[in-house]
């Protein structure tokens, strides 16, 4: 069949326009669908890393917290306000040149009175995962400036006490920890600040490097020298160190297994079952003897020993809602006092506690390196250990303890009086 000339031409012309329609369409298809250049998304991918972080931090999931230059900024702002309060800084250097700076606050009745008959040392944060503890001595503070419901209590306690204060003992890795390492518990150069004080100090960790690394030598680490020079410089007549992981309240020694302290021993025993009755019904006694191993170049003993401070405590304050059961149990079977072989045998390294301490180590309440499980706690279970995670939690904690601090205090007071209660023969035997 013949087609006429013209005809060829259109016919050309329309497939010649099909052609490039096609050619258009699959172009701006293949633009729309090619993956952006590494460049344009490396803003989103910071942006999403950054967020991810920003999730996991303290202030975003637990912001009725201080972090480390909030707590400082409180301090100054009481400082400021606060009748017989003082807030100083004090620098230490390490072995190897690192430097740290502590501050320091002193609460007295007026800041021209002598010094009261009751001189209160108290340490808080050598560990860096317990937030609880600053945040509990951040709390005392306030008390004592009254700013709190137990205000009225602190302004009698302050007639025959003073209070020297390290709120937070371990800031540069206190940090880290507000940014969601909250399973660091070592200082910046890993070492565990309450292994590393002169009283019978063993060069080996009893739980391994990560957990009770006691450093190369006593007295290495900048933030101990600081503590040290500060709590010689006071004397104390009390001394009190605060942490958490557990519930449980302490006296010396805690490097021996065997034996109570003596000097004061009856003393410290009925003040420690007082208060535990009171705040905390958890295990007590002398820190060794209650968990069951020996816990050397700890603060506590340090203490008591080199300086002879009168009165020498350890805290553990808050532990994870699921553990409370099992201490409250162990603290419920002292009080009924049973029989022999429990007071022979039983203590929270026993092996009725080895679930709650194998993979949870606390300050004092943790197990021999033989006996620490595999498994590694992961942050989140770590923060819920250590710390409370609501608010309503948090508030109750820290009310409590500033409580049993006052009551501490006081009790003291009536000891040095010669006004004590105690029933010596029923504390040894405890």
């Amino acid at each position: 069949v013949d087609i006429p000339p013209s005809s060829k031409r259109s016919f050309v012309a329309a497939m010649l326009r099909t052609c490039i329609l096609v050619e258009l369409i699959t172009t701006v298809v293949a633009i729309r669908t090619q993956p952006k250049p590494f460049h344009t998304n490396l803003g989103f991918i910071e942006r999403d890393a950054r967020s991810a972080s920003k999730l996991g931090t303290m202030a975003s999931l637990y912001p009725f917290y201080h972090t480390t230059d909030a707590i400082k900024s409180e301090l100054q702002a009481l400082a400021s306000r606060c009748h017989g309060m003082q807030l100083e800084t004090v620098s230490g250097s390490s072995d190897d040149g690192q430097q740290r700076d502590i501050d320091i606050v002193t609460v007295r009745a007026s800041s021209d009175a002598t010094p009261a008959a009751n001189r209160v040392f108290m340490l808080f944060g050598e560990h860096a995962r317990e937030l609880i503890s600053p945040e509990s001595g951040l709390h005392f503070i306030r008390t004592l400036c009254g700013e709190t419901d137990l205000s009225p209590q602190a302004t009698d306690v302050l007639k025959d006490s003073e209070f020297r204060i390290v709120v937070n003992g371990n800031p540069a890795s206190r940090q880290r920890v507000e940014q969601g390492d909250f399973c660091l518990r070592v200082n910046p150069d890993g070492v565990d600040l309450n292994r590393n004080w002169d009283e019978e100090w063993q060069p080996s960790a009893d739980m391994g490097p990560a957990q009770t690394n006691p450093g190369p030598q006593p007295f290495s680490e900048a933030e101990t020298r600081v503590f040290k020079q500060l709590v010689e410089q006071y004397k104390p007549t009390t001394f009190l160190t605060v942490h958490s992981g557990t519930k449980g309240m302490y006296m010396p020694w805690a490097y021996d297994m065997e034996h109570l302290a003596q000097r004061n021993q009856p003393q410290m025993m009925q003040i420690l079952r007082t208060l535990d009755r009171d705040h905390c019904q958890c295990p007590f006694g002398a820190a060794g003897k209650e968990v069951g191993y020996s816990c050397p170049g700890t603060c506590l003993d340090w203490v008591y020993d080199k300086l002879n401070t009168p009165f020498a405590f350890a805290f553990e304050i808050y532990t994870g809602p699921e553990y409370s059961d099992m201490l409250r149990e162990r603290w419920q079977e002292k009080m009924r006092g049973a029989g022999a072989f429990y007071q022979k045998h039983s203590h929270l390294a026993h092996k009725h506690f080895h679930q709650l301490f194998a993979e949870h180590p606390s300050c004092f309440v943790q197990l021999k390196s033989g006996h620490v499980a595999a498994r590694t706690m992961s942050n989140d279970e770590c923060f819920g250990q250590f710390n409370p995670s609501s608010e309503d939690e948090y508030q109750s904690v820290v009310e409590n303890w500033s409580s049993a601090y006052l009551n501490m205090a006081s009790m003291v007071v009536q000891d040095l009086r010669g006004n004590s209660t105690t029933d010596a023969t029923m504390v040894v035997a405890a």
